[in-house]
């Protein structure tokens, strides 16, 4: 399904915009970090016609960007070259520079680029996506992300803050919905909009979330789930170029205050067939058989999952009750306290929300998980049981565990999750996320000097 890109692509892109001299050149590793360099125009062509090659220990790095030994992706192979060729419809610009620069994404070549390969999350997801169709089963996506606009500066303390809005003021009130909000962030707004428009971005509504500082926008749903996810990692790219240029930070991580709300990444799902109708729909407010049995499948794998879902220590932190971040093997009709919702609507956009990933998570490797679990529950026919009406974090009998470690190990455990992601992909995520454990828990820091430096 891996869909490369045409030369006269690049030709047509060089000739269009002879003011663009540098270009950046990306690819997604398994954290979600896009990792790459800044090309020349001159070399640009050459990758379309033979491949650009990246270390293959550019697929087994912490977010920190250090080297996992354990991947065997590293001295085992001798970080041999492994070639990327670029993403058909990817080549666009980044209005968001102050110098004219192009934007290129990249994909590992499924042999050129071995040993790499196997741990690009593109792969991962394309993989999933094709088992589906397989079964005449063509999924249809859309991403919504939370993020907090935060100022470069800190505050007195050293701490992170809202940013100044253009009148000069510092949110302090949550203001869910608040329109003055919008409107006094419409410079960033309307250079996001824009650069989501020059790179064939589908933005949609914006809305002021739950925090001071807390945006989501999102985004309109694609019968090519492999487009959408492509189009929320973009957009991701976007959200903090367009924030850097405006003397702001965009922050994803899913919690990043004590006291306010979390950040989420919402994904809508539905199947379609052929031809593109929705095999969801129903007149029952609860969907067809075959959306229920979806449901069942991301229930039975949610735990498995959970390390792909909610990837580093701080995402475990977003489960609070009544924090709109349901973390329980529930489900429900336009209820925001279950973990898989039915949004309400007309009977012809029936689908599921999945609220579970933190902002931080992947989305390749969230929507391979989300859709490998839709293929399981379908396959087995599992009912998920009956549905949640009323507040779901009160009604929850059996919540997942909420620690790092424990979704690892499941994780490392899963039957499931070795079928639809393979034993190669596993070995080099988990020993990223299990050099990641080790170092965070090694850390000493703030928390524990408050704690034990005096009381112990």
């Amino acid at each position: 399904m891996m869909n490369f890109a045409s030369p006269q692509e690049a030709k047509d892109f060089l000739e269009q915009h002879p003011e663009v001299q540098a270009i950046e050149l990306f690819l997604i590793d398994p954290n979600g970090v896009p990792r790459g360099k800044l090309l020349h125009r001159d070399e640009l062509l050459a990758i379309y016609e033979s491949g650009r090659p990246l270390p293959s220990s550019i697929l087994a790095l912490t977010i920190q960007g250090e080297d996992v030994d354990e991947s065997g992706l590293v001295w085992e192979v001798a970080d041999a070259d492994c070639w990327t060729f670029p993403l058909a419809n990817s080549l666009t610009l980044q209005p968001w520079r102050n110098r004219p620069t192009g934007q290129l994404q990249v994909s590992m070549h499924p042999e050129k680029g071995l040993p790499a390969a196997v741990a690009d999350p593109r792969h991962a997801l394309s993989r999933v996506i094709d088992i589906l169709a397989a079964d005449g089963y063509h999924p249809v996506m859309a991403v919504e992300l939370e993020f907090y606009l935060l100022d470069q500066k800190p505050d007195s303390q050293g701490r992170p803050q809202p940013a100044l809005q253009s009148n000069g003021h510092r949110p302090s009130a949550p203001q869910v919905y608040g329109v003055a909000e919008l409107e006094q962030l419409q410079p960033f707004l309307d250079d996001l909009y824009a650069a989501c428009e020059v790179q064939g971005i589908p933005l949609r509504t914006a809305i002021s979330e739950y925090a001071p500082g807390q945006l989501e926008l999102t985004l309109e749903h694609r019968f090519d789930a492999l487009q959408a996810v492509d189009e929320g990692i973009r957009y991701k790219r976007i959200v903090k170029g367009v924030a850097n240029k405006h003397g702001f930070q965009a922050c994803f991580m899913a919690k990043p205050f004590t006291e306010l709300a979390g950040c989420g990444m919402h994904m809508h799902v539905s199947l379609a067939d052929a031809d593109g109708n929705n095999l969801y729909a129903s007149e029952d407010r609860t969907g067809t058989p075959l959306l229920r049995h979806s449901i069942g499948g991301m229930m039975t794998t949610l735990l498995d999952s959970l390390a792909i879902f909610c990837p580093n220590a701080n995402s475990f932190r977003r489960f609070q009750a009544n924090s709109y971040a349901p973390l329980a093997l529930n489900w429900g009709v336009n209820n925001r306290t279950v973990s898989f919702r039915i949004p309400g609507g007309p009977a012809v956009s029936r689908h599921i929300e999945h609220r579970i990933c933190g902002a931080d998570a992947n989305p390749y490797l969230a929507a391979a998980a989300i859709l490998a679990g839709i293929h399981h529950g379908i396959q087995q026919q599992i009912d998920p049981g009956p549905e949640t009406v009323g507040n779901g974090y009160e009604q929850a009998t059996e919540s997942l565990p909420t620690d790092w470690l424990t979704s690892l190990q499941a994780l490392e455990r899963s039957a499931w999750a070795k079928a639809y992601f393979g034993d190669a992909f596993l070995k080099v995520f988990l020993a990223v996320k299990h050099n990641e454990y080790r170092q965070f828990m090694g850390e000493v820091g703030e928390q524990d000097w408050r704690w034990y430096l005096t009381h112990a």
